[in-house]
Parts: structure tokens; C-alpha cells; sequence
């Protein structure tokens, strides 16, 4: 950039990807807080399974030192829902044509597939070009069945997905959608 008296500085933006779900988890996390306070679901955040191999203690306060990752997760959230049994995970891609379904890993995918099994409601919540949108467990795994691809298009997340609207004070309106693919009763929320 060319400031007066000739004065030549550069704009480096610092990006740090570490973090990148941790935005829509945040949301997420809010969103599930408002719909426990107004008593319209139980929906958590699970934690990762550890197992603590050292342990010291600061200002009478325990620190993990030393830990492992005990199982492997399976995904994200899970709760009740008007009598049923809720499972989601929450996702974000950069690309702005595909969502990569290395995003998902295998053991996360039979999961998915068992949850279906058993009847429960299960979906992702995609953070793809800015928008969020929920794509149900059953239309994930019929696009992983019928296809060889190693992402799932844009396109296809747009016509199989639902756009979700986010509310400053609600959050995420995803149960607006979870009324439809669980065939309940649509409420406003």
C-alpha cells in the first residue's frame, strides 16, 4: 500500500488455521445452551475420551501433564429431541466447490451408518462459502454409496441440505430442520 511522502508498507494477513471449527462450534455450543435454558432440547458437546498418564498439582489446583486419547471420538453432539435420540457433528471446508469427505473419518461414517440403524436422528452441519447448512446422516451415506468421488459437491449440499438462518439471541434455527427429516410437528423455535 502506498501511503503519502512515498511511504511503502505491506499488508501480510497472519491466518492461523488451527482453530478453523472452533467458530461454528462456538455457535453451535450457544445455540444449545438457549434451547436447554428454554427447555426445548438436551443437546451436549461430548468430550474426547482420555486417559490421564501423569498428573501434578499448581496452587492446589490438578494439571494434566501427560494424556492419551483413550478411544476414538464418534462425533461431536448428541442429545433428546421431543422423545428422540439426536447425533450431529459439526464441520467446516475452505474449498468453496466441494466438501472434502476426509472431513469425516471412517470410524465417524459407521457411526453415522449405525445411528440410522437404530433410528436416531443424525445429520451434519456443513460451514461451507459462509453459510451453514444441516445434511442429513441419510442423504450423506446414500452420496458416499452411489458415488467414488472424495468430496461431496457444493451443488449437492445445496439441493440435499437445508440453508440454516443463524439468530443473534437463538443461534442456529438446525431443530427447524430436525422437525423435518424426524417427521415432527414443525414449531417455531
Amino acid at each position: 500500500m502506498n501511503y503519502p511522502n512515498k511511504i511503502k508498507r505491506e499488508y501480510h494477513k497472519n491466518v492461523n488455521y488451527a482453530n478453523r471449527g472452533m467458530d461454528l462450534e462456538y455457535i453451535i455450543n450457544e445455540t444449545n445452551e438457549y434451547l436447554l435454558e428454554k427447555d426445548i432440547a438436551l443437546i451436549y458437546k461430548k468430550p474426547t475420551p482420555i486417559g490421564v498418564v501423569k498428573v501434578s498439582y499448581h496452587n492446589n489446583k490438578q494439571v494434566i501433564d501427560k494424556a492419551y486419547f483413550a478411544s476414538q471420538s464418534t462425533l461431536d453432539y448428541n442429545g433428546l429431541y421431543k422423545g428422540k435420540y439426536i447425533e450431529f457433528d459439526a464441520k467446516n471446508t475452505e474449498s468453496k466447490t466441494s466438501f472434502p469427505l476426509s472431513n469425516v473419518h471412517e470410524h465417524q461414517i459407521k457411526h453415522i451408518r449405525n445411528v440410522i440403524k437404530h433410528k436416531g436422528i443424525v445429520f451434519l452441519i456443513i460451514r461451507i462459502n459462509g453459510l451453514f447448512y444441516l445434511l442429513n446422516g441419510t442423504d450423506f451415506i446414500s452420496f458416499i454409496d452411489s458415488s467414488d468421488r472424495k468430496s461431496i459437491p457444493y451443488d449437492y449440499i445445496k439441493e440435499y441440505g437445508y440453508e440454516l438462518e443463524y439468530n443473534y439471541i437463538k443461534g442456529l434455527n438446525y431443530l427447524k430442520y430436525v422437525d423435518i427429516i424426524g417427521g415432527f410437528k414443525n414449531e417455531e423455535i
